[in-house]
């Protein structure tokens, strides 16, 4: 099957998806000669506008894994923003060293739902937002190594195509709720309406905490005010120069401390034709 166009659609808060994405995205532009275009979704204005594919494209589509499943704050942007037109697509999901659970199967399903045919797929594993104790550094180069091979992979196969693939097949179940959070005790720790603190000793109000929060729901004009909805994804925890923002909610600390302590394990990418 020719590709006319391969294009990189991801939401990354953190960095880690996007360095993912654009390595398999990067890969499967080289090996199958076509133009590579990205789309990061990471902000509300980058989210406004409707995308729209056809046969000959190929996106490989990206997001971390929240609560075990697509962000629930993005979803709406793969069910309305997105029409596939018969293009092909590759899921992929990260997730920080616990579990991918059913992202990955929420995330076929609905690029298979909006016009798209999913060739191959992927979970990948990403430094943890909330604990960085947990795959620290990664993707590292093992990682970015294995992004390569699985593009390669992808595009042995899409050449190989005289039509449509059957969906790719993945494990999970796409309609699943939420994964419950669990603090040190053992029982779900609840942080749904925890926000980022500010030290107003270290923070110079330079505004970037307020430029890269996916949501728009820092304050520009004041960096300690968040008044909008915040879905923990540390990207003005991360992205602080000053080092100035951080989470003190106990709940969101001891679910920090469970996933310290019971998932220090190297966790492994899966990968899916």
């Amino acid at each position: 099957m020719e590709i006319r166009r391969v294009c990189a659609v991801y939401y990354s808060a953190t960095g880690t998806t996007e360095r993912v994405v654009l390595t398999a995205a990067r890969t499967l532009a080289d090996r199958l000669g076509a133009p590579l275009e990205t789309l990061n979704i990471s902000t509300p204005a980058a989210r406004e506008p409707e995308q729209r594919f056809s046969a000959g494209d190929l996106v490989v589509a990206g997001t971390p894994t929240y609560a075990g499943k697509v962000p629930n704050k993005l979803l709406p942007y793969f069910q309305t923003k997105l029409t596939g037109g018969g293009a092909l697509a590759v899921p992929v999901v990260l997730f920080g060293n616990r579990s991918y659970d059913n992202s990955l199967a929420e995330l076929c399903a609905e690029l298979e739902a909006h016009g798209f045919h999913t060739v191959s797929a992927a979970a990948f594993v990403g430094q943890h937002a909330f604990a960085a104790k947990l795959a620290t550094g990664r993707p590292d180069a093992q990682d970015l190594a294995l992004a390569e091979q699985f593009a390669q992979r992808t595009a042995e196969k899409v050449r190989g195509l005289a039509e449509p693939p059957a969906p790719v097949q993945v494990p999970g179940d796409a309609a699943a709720p939420y994964y419950t959070p669990l603090g040190l005790d053992g029982q779900p720790a609840k942080f749904l309406k925890a926000k980022p603190q500010t030290d107003p000793a270290k923070c110079t109000n330079c505004g970037l905490c307020a430029a890269v929060c996916p949501m728009g729901s820092i304050d520009p004009a004041d960096a300690a005010s968040v008044p909008g909805v915040c879905i923990k994804c540390q990207a003005c925890v991360v992205k602080c120069p000053a080092g100035a923002k951080y989470f003190d909610d106990p709940a969101f600390l001891s679910h920090k401390a469970m996933l310290e302590q019971n998932y220090t394990r190297r966790a492994e990418a899966e990968l899916f034709f």
